[in-house]
């Protein structure tokens, strides 16, 4: 029961973006890349501003390194998925792509089940343990979802990044910024990793789509400019 309440949270939110895309693909497709966007310039503002503090003013923020470590870790959770959705994902394809047409949908099927399988196991890894797998039944161990309830019921906080005094004493909050906030992203990221690769299954079955990853990118990016020397 302890763990009803965020898969329920994630559910709706798979939920809510497949309505959305369905409605207003390109919305959503800006949506992500701004955020994208925004994480990136986030983390390039904070390091910078950090260098000149450090070494124009011998001073600085105790807690920029923090946060541009979990803005990066955001970015990436977070692209990953997007990743999967555009097909941007480097990959090897050279050899499968040999293969009968049958035989290599087969294929790029399995890849995008076990991209689906990957996220879902760090998502929640207690339903192994139907197979026979030595995984624990503690809520607290059992993936993304049962780590961050777990700092979520406790509430620590990071080790340099805390709030500043005027959120302090206007909303009562503790010292330091939970865990759990900037954990937020990691089953987030893999819900939608894993929502992702279900749309690449259901793609690549109905043959709209060849993989999930850009295989044969560097081959498609020579023919486009083979010529480009002779102008």
């Amino acid at each position: 029961m302890a763990l009803l309440w965020p898969v329920l949270g994630l559910v709706a939110l798979v939920a809510v973006l497949f309505a959305l895309e369905r409605r207003y693909p390109e919305a959503v497709g800006r949506f992500e890349e701004n955020v994208l966007a925004l994480l990136l310039a986030a983390i390039t503002f904070v390091s910078f501003t950090q260098v000149v503090a450090r070494y124009g003013f011998n001073s600085g923020w105790g807690g920029a390194l923090e946060l541009t470590r979990i803005l990066f870790a955001w970015m990436i959770l977070f692209g990953m998925s997007y990743g999967v959705k555009q097909g941007i994902h480097l990959g090897v394809d050279a050899l499968i792509r040999m293969a009968p047409p049958r035989v290599f949908r087969a294929i790029a099927f399995f890849g995008a089940l076990c991209v689906f399988l990957y996220a879902f196991i760090l998502l929640y890894a207690g339903w192994l343990t139907f197979f026979g797998a030595p995984v624990s039944t503690n809520w607290r161990q059992t993936g993304a979802i049962g780590y961050w309830t777990f700092m979520f019921d406790r509430g620590t906080g990071l080790d340099d990044l805390r709030y500043p005094e005027w959120m302090q004493e206007t909303f009562g909050l503790q010292d330091r910024v939970q865990r759990w906030v900037a954990y937020l992203m990691l089953p987030i990221g893999l819900a939608l990793l894993a929502f992702r690769a279900v749309q690449g299954m259901a793609a690549i079955a109905n043959g709209s789509r060849d993989l999930i990853i850009a295989g044969h990118e560097a081959e498609d990016l020579v023919a486009e400019n083979k010529d480009a020397l002779k102008e």
